[in-house]
């Protein structure tokens, strides 16, 4: 397993960045706009863990992601608070291996990449699949999202 990311969600771009950036010193290493899902992502990193940011291309790590979502949100309850992201080797295995120990799976890997679940606190955590998605398989492809995520 390997630590990708933590995403926090900002309701203003521009000032977030001045403070994650010009303010704090991290440096932004990708940014993400999708028209279709009306948001931006951005990928910022530490000046030691720039050169490993960098190095992982598309799935850059370890950063801190910015998620602007373009229509107005009022965050409660620490939904500006998104998820922690690892990749793992075996989307499957994994997901079975926390099932048999009894965590719930509220995003199951249909597309044989990414799943959620939540940890006894309520953290989001983001599974996905190291390298290529793996082909949909059961019993995950028509297993139902479970709660929220």
């Amino acid at each position: 397993m390997r630590y990708l990311h933590t995403m926090v969600r900002v309701t203003d771009l521009d000032q977030a960045l001045d403070f994650y950036v010009n303010k704090f010193g991290m440096v932004e290493t990708r940014r993400i706009e999708n028209e279709k899902g009306r948001f931006t992502l951005v990928f910022l990193a530490a000046s030691d863990d720039l050169d490993a940011a960098r190095a992982g291309a598309s799935r850059g790590r370890p950063t801190l992601e910015l998620t602007y979502n373009w229509d107005p949100e009022t965050y409660t309850g620490g939904r500006n608070f998104g998820h922690l992201a690892y990749e793992v080797d075996d989307i499957y295995a994994t997901c079975d291996k926390l099932m048999k120990a009894g965590v719930t799976i509220n995003r199951p890997p249909r597309d044989g990449n990414m799943a959620f679940i939540r940890s006894p606190d309520n953290i989001s955590i983001e599974l996905l699949q190291k390298g290529d998605a793996k082909a949909p398989a059961e019993p995950w492809l028509s297993m139902p999202n479970t709660g929220v995520w």
